[in-house]
């Protein structure tokens, strides 16, 4: 099925999203449209929320127009796809923009922080699916086990460059500095192994 189509499919699913009750995403992944229910966690929250704040004190001197923003989906149409990453660096003049999604050529990064339910999704598909759509810099946190991985220089459907962490380091993320200190785990008090 072409792009256009799948677009379309996805434009009729989000319609009917907004009559369901909870919250709701539309993506195009390899099999085409689909409808995720979301329902992320306070601390899923919790570390998009720090990481937004961090980077949007950091861009104004980076770079000047940019934020980081949740909400809108990410597009290239040559590949296929469509997702809605749980943060993104993007210029603020897209909110001003017709439409759904934003052109992933605008991008400059991209957060997606793992949920306990679907770990494959952020490590494996989407892991191939940014470098494809040329995005530069894709940082996965994971709260199930305290550690970060932050990749760079895609080249084709792959990052060259894959850089560990774990939770309560500062991280380099591209030209910023993300400090995670106060990131939380899943079912732990504070950053507790135990």
């Amino acid at each position: 099925m072409d792009y256009a189509k799948m677009r379309a499919i996805a434009e009729e699913l989000t319609e009917y999203a907004e009559h369901l009750e909870g919250s709701w995403s539309v993506e195009i992944g390899p099999s085409g449209p689909f409808l995720a229910m979301m329902s992320p966690s306070k601390r899923h929250e919790g570390a998009i929320h720090r990481i937004r704040k961090q980077l949007d004190a950091q861009l104004p001197a980076t770079h000047p127009g940019y934020v980081c923003a949740t909400g809108p989906e990410i597009e290239h149409p040559a590949i296929g796809r469509m997702r809605r990453p749980d943060a993104l660096v993007i210029p603020e003049a897209v909110f001003d923009e017709e439409g759904l999604a934003v052109d992933a050529t605008q991008v400059l990064a991209v957060v997606e922080v793992v949920s306990p339910s679907n770990p494959d999704n952020d490590y494996a598909v989407k892991l191939t699916e940014y470098p494809a759509m040329g995005i530069g810099h894709y940082m996965i946190v994971d709260p199930r086990t305290g550690t970060i991985e932050v990749h760079s220089e895609p080249c084709k459907n792959r990052y060259q460059q894959k850089d560990p962490y774990i939770f309560g380091d500062s991280v380099p993320f591209g030209p910023w500095t993300v400090e995670t200190g106060a990131f939380r785990r899943y079912g732990k008090a504070g950053n507790d192994e135990g």
